[in-house]
């Protein structure tokens, strides 16, 4: 088993990764956590895969559980989503002694978290991720939030989870779509921070399922890099702004798309390529840079191109994005692959720049 010890400001906690762990958990619940009532927090597709099970080994365990299921999507990570789990949190006698597990991905993960942040002022929080990018990003830093229709992730906290338990096994059910998803996270982790792992996953002649072999490495890796940035700069004031590496383009793409179009690790893709050009551009990143981050993108099929969407309506939604501050905005680009860097802009700058290099992309 890997473990990756996170040090925050007011928690210290465990992410625990190997293959076959999930079928562990409930009698490693019952060693951690037993006497407290579990709220088991997924979605519609997450819940009949590994959710019903998962409860009900659990209440084999003793544990009082209640599944709280939503509908999947990006869509549903909004206010109303999370009133319907504080009423059912409320309506079950739920204390500040218990506990939510979020099990799924990382809208799952927000979900719960803010749950758990703001219920009570305060409740158990536990990790179950059941994608990539769960294991490899949401899971880890205590980014918690919903989406509003102005943009993502507007209404949110930092609130450090108790605990985290990846298994890469639950990958196997993961469409190769979602598959690609979190690869975006992963290899982002390795453009700002790790040259190596960018190596090893760019030359790698590596199909999906030469991956899985690795897959508790890759996973482990990704989540030193995160958690080493996260301990740093745990409320995103400074270095921790490098993990939005593609993401300013990229969640004004999902805004764009009414989170219906380009999936998050998609849009962060089509994001990380773009914004290399304009340093690029700029003669901020080494020559070639851009070239060789959309190469091995495309090789992850993740796509490397805008979609067909009003390029002065992406513009405005850079506007929305949560690093604007009194109309400038930190930017997260790399040097050359390995060495992520920031950059304060004035926001009609950036918006400027952005919009010559969506024009050259036509």
């Amino acid at each position: 088993m890997e473990k990756v010890i996170v040090v925050a400001k007011d928690k210290t906690y465990e992410i625990a990764i190997e293959t076959g762990l999930f079928k562990e958990l409930p009698t490693i619940f019952r060693r951690e956590y037993f006497g407290r009532k579990l709220a088991i927090v997924t979605d519609s597709n997450v819940f009949p895969l590994y959710g019903k099970e998962f409860s009900e080994n659990l209440e084999k365990e003793g544990f009082d559980i209640l599944p709280i299921v939503f509908e999947a999507g990006e869509k549903n990570k909004d206010l109303s989503t999370l009133e319907s789990i504080y009423n059912k949190l409320a309506d079950n006698g739920f204390t500040r002694s218990d506990a939510i597990v979020a099990l799924g991905g990382g809208v799952v993960g927000d979900m719960a978290g803010l749950a758990a942040a703001t219920f009570l002022r305060g409740m158990g929080y536990i990790q179950v991720p059941t994608t990539l990018l769960a294991m490899v990003d949401s899971s880890i830093g205590g980014k918690v939030a919903v989406d509003m229709p102005q943009g993502k992730n507007l209404i949110g906290a930092f609130y450090q989870p108790d605990a985290v338990f990846t298994d890469p096994m639950l990958l196997d059910t993961l469409s190769d779509r979602q598959f690609s998803n979190g690869m975006a996270e992963l290899l982002k982790h390795g453009f700002i921070r790790d040259a190596d792992l960018y190596n090893e996953l760019a030359n790698g002649d590596l199909n999906r399922s030469d991956l899985s072999e690795k897959m508790d490495f890759l996973i482990y890796t990704s989540c030193v890099i995160k958690r080493n940035i996260v301990e740093e700069d745990e409320f995103d004031n400074g270095v921790r702004q490098v993990l939005n590496f593609g993401h300013t383009i990229g969640h004004a793409i999902e805004r764009v798309q009414n989170y219906s179009g380009l999936s998050h690790g998609e849009a962060v893709s089509v994001g990380m390529i773009l914004i290399t050009k304009m340093t690029e551009k700029m003669g901020l990143t080494k020559k070639g840079e851009a070239e060789k981050i959309k190469d091995v993108l495309i090789k992850y099929g993740l796509p490397s191109a805008l979609p067909d969407i009003d390029k002065d309506e992406l513009v405005r939604a850079i506007s929305l994005d949560k690093k604007n501050r009194s109309g400038k905005i930190t930017i997260a680009y790399v040097e050359e692959i390995g060495e992520g860097k920031l950059l304060d802009m004035k926001l009609a700058e950036l918006e400027r720049k952005v919009y010559e290099i969506l024009e050259d992309s036509v």
